[in-house]
């Protein structure tokens, strides 16, 4: 199998590539880099102002102002006088408020495998039912919990291609345990899910590719780069190397439980794609949940009260 070619817009001279159209691909073209999933982290919790997002995620003046232009551009921000008239602040837009659910799901994969202090003491509280609570998704059909193995897919209505650009941004060299000040909830997934060629492996594998020529052939990224992202989940234990040509050795690479358990997130961002980055066709692939065969309609809930979630209904307590 051959990589895509890639082209280049004689309008804009912007590398470009056509790839299978994928909500979750035109998602993360939008909202999959380190910094803008931190920024947008660090606004659902209440850090407003540049100032003290500078403080909170690490970046540089250049890095901040780049994506918040950006979002703004992508209509996931907006800037609006504070209250004191003294700096301005940015707001969540109704389409950045429907990442609520991607954010929770965050949550919820980085605390069942790490632990760091502001993780460790927060406390959810579901303000309908007045209880503290875990979210948890689950199909709206049959109010089954969501996994990936109970998923098929088939194509859906907006079934193609898209024409991708290539941005020329660099995986950070440092991490965000060095740099971030701020809350940082889900620090582990940030780093290693903000490189869209990392997500796009993970997406992928959901989907049953398993060997190099198999990404290669979907992703448009140079190999060196796909080998250094395998390498990578590999050595974070979200995928394992698996032999499958004894003659000349060539290893085939599988989801582990760790890599298995971020579906639901990634289902988040399906959802918020089919919405926010279609074309005007439908979604492009449709989803099963294989238990009870109706399109899964996946929901991120309360546990406790099994109630819809919505951002204004939940508060944050920090125990220590």
């Amino acid at each position: 199998m051959q990589a895509p070619e890639v082209k280049v817009s004689d309008a804009e001279a912007t590398p470009s590539i056509e790839t299978r159209a994928s909500s979750i691909n035109r998602a993360l073209d939008q909202i999959g880099d380190m910094w803008t999933i931190l920024i947008l982290q660090e606004i659902f919790w209440g850090i407003n102002t540049f100032g003290d997002m500078l403080a909170a995620t690490g970046a540089s003046r250049g890095i901040l102002s780049n994506r918040l232009e950006w979002l703004q551009q992508i209509e996931c921000l907006k800037k609006a006088p504070s209250p004191d008239a003294r700096v301005p602040v940015y707001r969540l837009t109704k389409k950045s408020m429907e990442l609520y659910d991607n954010a929770l799901m965050a949550i919820v994969w980085e605390r069942q495998y790490y632990s760091h202090p502001q993780l460790d003491s927060i406390e959810l509280t579901h303000s309908v039912c007045g209880h503290s609570f875990w979210p948890e998704m689950v199909c709206a059909h049959c109010e089954g919990r969501v996994a990936w193995t109970d998923v098929s897919y088939a194509p859906g209505p907006g079934a193609g291609r898209d024409l991708r650009g290539i941005k020329t941004r660099r995986r950070a060299s440092k991490t965000i345990a060095d740099q971030s000040g701020g809350k940082a909830l889900y620090r582990n997934l940030t780093e290693l899910l903000g490189d869209r060629w990392t997500s796009n492996i993970i997406a992928l594998a959901y989907h049953g590719l398993h060997r190099f020529e198999e990404f290669n052939q979907e992703l448009p990224v140079a190999t060196n780069i796909l080998s250094d992202r395998l390498k990578r989940l590999v050595d974070h234990g979200l995928l394992y190397k698996k032999p499958y040509r004894p003659s000349v050795l060539r290893y085939e690479y599988h989801l582990t439980a760790k890599g298995a358990d971020l579906f639901p997130y990634f289902m988040t961002l399906l959802r918020w794609g089919d919405r926010w980055c279609n074309d005007g066709t439908g979604p492009p692939i449709e989803v099963i949940h294989t238990p009870c065969g109706k399109p899964l309609q996946a929901e991120v809930r309360c546990d406790h009260c099994s109630g819809r979630l919505q951002a204004r209904e939940v508060d944050f307590e920090h125990l220590a």
